[in-house]
C-alpha cells in the first residue's frame, strides 16, 4: 500500500485502522479471534508512528501474556485470582440463568469455571452473553466464605467489558466512502478482513465480498460449498463478534430457536449471523427441527407453543465438496454434501438466497493474507451491524426490472443479495447504472445456481431457470447464466460421426440422464458386440432386441443395411453417471442404421422413446422432464413418438419453444426422421 493511501486512511478513519501484519504476528502466539486482538491493537497501536506502534504492540503482547487465559494455564490463573483477591482476565464468557437460585451465573470457557457470580445488569445489557458466549475483559474477584462454600462459587465477575468498538458514527463512514473509487474501496474491505487483494482477480474479490452479506443483511440465507482450505468459515469465526459459528453436529430447537422451558431465545435471537460449519454433520435432536428452520428461513419467524417469534439472524451453511464440480453435476447435484433430510428437501433448499461457488476460490497460501492497513475488524463489524437497519434492495429499480421467469422467492433472493452487495460497495447510496447492473448480474447468478440444482432434484416444478433482467431505457432483455452449467455441451453442435447419437432416458438410479451411443461396423460374419454396459442384463437384452428386429426388417429401410456380412460394436456411455438404462432398443436401431448407411443423425438431436421386441412404439413417460434434461444437455432437436403428442400441453411453452420437435409413428419412420430422410 502506498504511503499516500495510508495517510488517506488515517485522515478519514482516524483510530479505526490497524496494520494487519501486527494481527498475524500476535495471533500466532495467542489463540483468540482476530476481533479481540484488533480491539486491543486499536486501543494501543492505532498510529502511523512506527515507534508508537512498536510500543503499542508490546503493550498488547503484555496484556495478552498477563490476562489472556490459555486453557493449559487455567489452574495458574485461578490460583492468581485467589492469591491477589482480584485479577483481570480475557476469556470467552457465557451466562446462564440458574432457575433454582433465581440468579444469573457465568461460565468461563478457557478458565474452566462454572457458576461464577455475575450481576444481573450484564446479561440484560449484553444479551449475547446468554446465547453462545462472547469474548470479554473481566475483572475477577475471589471471596471465600466457609459457611457458604456449598452454595456459591468464590469467584465473582465484578466488571465485564465485551470486546467492542465504542462511538460508531455511521454518517462519517458513509461520507468517507466518497473519497474512494469502487476498486479502492473493494481493496480496503478485503484488507479489513485480512485478505490481500493484489493476489485475487476481480471475480474472486467479489466472491470474498459476498461472504460478508449475511453480516450486513437481515435474514439472509447463504450457502457456500467448496474444497477444503479456501477460508469458508473464516469470516464467521474470526472477523465479527456479531456472528457465531456452530460446528457441524447435533443441535436442538431450544438451542437454535427458542427454549420453552426457560422462555429464552436461542442463537437466532442473540446473533446477527448463525453459521453452520461442515453442513454434512448437521442433525436435529427434534423431529420438527428442519421444519422450524424452513419456516424461519422463509419469513424470519417461527412458532413455539402458542407464540410467534421473530428474529433477524442470517443463516449460513458452509461445507466441503470433495469431488470436481464437473463430476458432481454429471452424477448428482451441488447440494449433495447436505444431510439427506435437507439435501433432498427442495422446499428447504429453495429458501437459499445465494449459493456461492466456493470451488472458484483458490486454496489459501500465506501470501493471500495482507500485511497492509485495513479497518479494525470490530469497527467494520459494527458498521455492518448498523447497515442491517436499512435495505438497498430497490437499488436497480430505476434502471432495470427482473425477467418473467423469476418467481416471488427468486425476486426476494435477488433483491437481498443486491441489497447486501450495494451496502458493502456503495454505503453512501451513490452509484451509476453500470455499478448496479454489475451487482444485479452477480445476484441473479447466485440465485440461479440454487434453481439449477433444484431443477435436478425437484424436476419441472423448478423449470424456470432462465433468469434475466430488462433494461428499462433500451428495452433489451439480458440473460444471466452460471459458469459451471456451461452451454449444455453433452450434445455438441454440428453433425456427429455416423453411428453416434444421444438419447435421454431413466438410469438405474431412477434419475433421468443422457446416454451416448457410438457404433463401429467392419466386414465380418454378423457378430454383434455391446460394450460399456457392465453386467446390466436388461440393457444388453434391449440392444439384442434392436439388432434382431433390424436384421428381420432392414429391407423396409434400405437394402444396404444387411448385417449378415458385417461385425458391429455399439458402445454405450452413461453421460451423467446415474447407472445404465434399459431403454436402448430404438436408439440402438437408429445407431446401427446410421453407421451401416454411413449417414450421421441430425445435428444436436436427442432421441426419446423406445420400441418393444415386436416393433411397437413405447410412449415417453413424463415428457416434460425428458425435454428439460434434453435441453440441459444441449439438444436443439428432439425425436418424439407421436403417441406422446397428447402430453405436449403439460410442458411449459417456454420449454417446447426451444426445440424443433420431430415426431415418428413407427421404428422405420424414427430412422428416417433421425437421419433427415424424407
Amino acid at each position: 500500500m502506498e504511503q499516500n493511501e495510508v495517510l488517506k486512511l488515517s485522515e478519514f478513519f482516524p483510530s479505526r485502522i490497524v496494520r494487519k501484519d501486527l494481527t498475524k504476528k500476535i495471533k500466532e502466539g495467542a489463540n483468540v479471534p482476530v476481533y479481540v486482538l484488533e480491539y486491543l491493537l486499536g486501543m494501543y497501536a492505532s498510529s502511523l508512528d512506527a515507534d508508537l506502534v512498536e510500543k503499542g504492540v508490546e503493550n498488547v503482547k503484555n496484556i495478552l501474556a498477563k490476562n489472556y487465559v490459555r486453557p493449559d494455564e487455567a489452574e495458574k490463573v485461578k490460583a492468581r485470582i485467589r492469591e491477589l483477591g482480584s485479577y483481570t482476565v480475557i476469556d470467552k464468557v457465557t451466562v446462564y440463568l440458574n432457575e433454582k437460585k433465581d440468579r444469573y451465573e457465568a461460565e468461563f470457557s478457557n478458565l474452566g469455571l462454572k457458576g461464577v457470580q455475575i450481576s444481573d445488569e450484564y446479561p440484560k445489557k449484553f444479551d449475547r452473553l446468554l446465547g453462545g458466549g462472547i469474548w470479554c475483559i473481566v475483572s475477577m474477584e475471589y471471596w471465600f466464605d466457609e459457611n457458604d462454600r456449598f452454595n456459591n462459587s468464590p469467584f465473582i465477575a465484578k466488571k465485564v467489558d465485551p470486546i467492542q468498538m465504542p462511538g460508531l458514527t455511521i454518517e462519517e463512514y458513509k461520507q468517507a466512502r466518497k473519497e474512494y473509487s469502487t476498486q479502492e474501496w473493494i481493496d480496503l474491505i478485503l484488507r479489513s478482513i485480512g485478505m490481500e487483494p493484489t493476489q485475487f482477480n476481480e471475480r474472486v474479490k467479489w466472491l470474498h465480498l459476498a461472504r460478508l452479506i449475511p453480516l450486513i443483511e437481515n435474514n439472509y440465507n447463504f450457502c457456500e460449498l467448496g474444497p477444503r482450505g479456501t477460508g469458508k468459515s473464516h469470516v464467521y469465526k474470526e472477523i465479527s463478534p456479531n456472528s457465531i459459528l456452530v460446528s457441524g453436529g447435533q443441535t436442538t430447537v431450544a438451542n437454535l430457536f427458542y427454549n420453552m422451558a426457560s422462555r429464552t431465545m436461542g442463537l437466532v435471537g442473540m446473533w446477527d449471523c448463525v453459521a453452520f460449519d461442515e453442513v454434512a454433520g448437521i442433525k436435529f435432536k427434534d423431529n420438527d427441527g428442519v421444519q422450524i428452520m424452513k419456516d424461519f428461513m422463509a419469513s424470519g419467524s417461527f412458532a413455539r407453543g402458542k407464540e410467534e417469534k421473530n428474529a433477524s439472524a442470517s443463516m449460513v451453511f458452509v461445507g466441503n465438496i470433495n469431488q470436481s464440480v464437473d463430476v458432481i453435476l454429471r452424477t448428482s447435484n451441488l447440494f449433495e454434501p447436505f444431510p439427506e433430510v435437507m439435501g433432498t428437501d427442495s422446499a428447504f433448499l429453495d429458501r437459499m438466497h445465494c449459493y456461492l461457488p466456493g470451488w472458484e476460490i483458490p486454496k489459501y497460501r500465506p501470501d493471500f493474507f495482507t500485511n497492509d492497513y485495513g479497518f479494525i475488524t470490530d469497527y467494520f463489524s459494527e458498521v455492518m451491524r448498523e447497515m442491517r437497519k436499512v435495505s438497498f434492495g430497490d437499488s436497480f429499480d430505476k434502471y432495470f426490472k427482473l425477467g418473467s421467469q423469476l418467481n416471488q422467492r427468486d425476486t426476494i433472493a435477488v433483491r437481498r443479495t443486491v441489497s447486501g452487495m450495494m451496502k458493502l460497495l456503495y454505503p453512501d447510496g451513490e452509484f451509476s447504472k453500470t455499478d448496479v447492473e454489475e451487482v444485479l448480474r452477480f445476484a441473479l447468478e447466485m440465485r440461479r445456481r440454487v434453481k439449477e440444482q433444484l431443477k435436478k432434484i425437484g424436476g419441472m416444478e423448478f423449470y424456470d431457470v432462465n433468469f434475466s433482467y430488462i433494461d428499462l431505457e433500451a428495452g433489451l432483455e439480458e440473460y444471466v447464466s452460471v459458469p459451471e452449467q456451461g452451454s449444455g455441451s453433452l450434445i455438441p453442435n454440428g453433425l456427429s460421426k455416423p453411428g453416434h447419437l444421444y438419447t435421454v432416458s431413466y438410469g438405474k438410479t431412477g434419475q433421468l440422464g443422457t446416454y451416448k451411443l457410438e457404433t463401429q461396423i467392419s466386414s465380418g460374419n454378423g457378430k454383434f458386440e455391446r460394450t460399456g454396459l457392465g453386467n446390466e442384463s436388461e440393457a444388453k437384452e434391449a440392444m439384442n432386441s434392436a439388432y434382431k428386429y433390424l436384421k428381420a426388417n432392414y429391407a423396409s429401410i434400405s437394402q444396404s443395411i444387411s448385417l449378415n456380412t458385417r461385425d458391429v460394436v455399439v458402445h454405450v456411455q452413461d453421460m451423467n453417471g446415474i447407472g445404465m438404462t434399459k431403454t436402448l432398443s430404438l436408439s440402438t436401431m437408429i445407431a446401427l442404421c446410421s453407421a451401416a448407411l454411413n449417414k450421421p443423425v441430425l445435428s444436436s438431436l436427442a432421441i426419446l422413446g423406445d420400441i418393444t421386441i415386436g416393433g411397437s412404439i413405447i410412449k415417453v413417460d413424463n415428457l416434460a422432464n425428458h425435454l428439460q434434461v434434453a435441453k440441459d444437455a444441449g439438444a436443439k432437436k428432439v425425436l418424439i413418438p407421436t403417441t406422446s403428442a397428447v402430453d405436449i400441453g403439460t410442458v411449459p411453452p417456454e420449454l417446447t419453444s426451444t426445440f424443433n420437435l420431430i415426431f415418428y409413428s413407427t421404428p422405420e419412420e424414427a430412422v428416417f426422421r433421425a437421419l433427415g430422410v424424407e
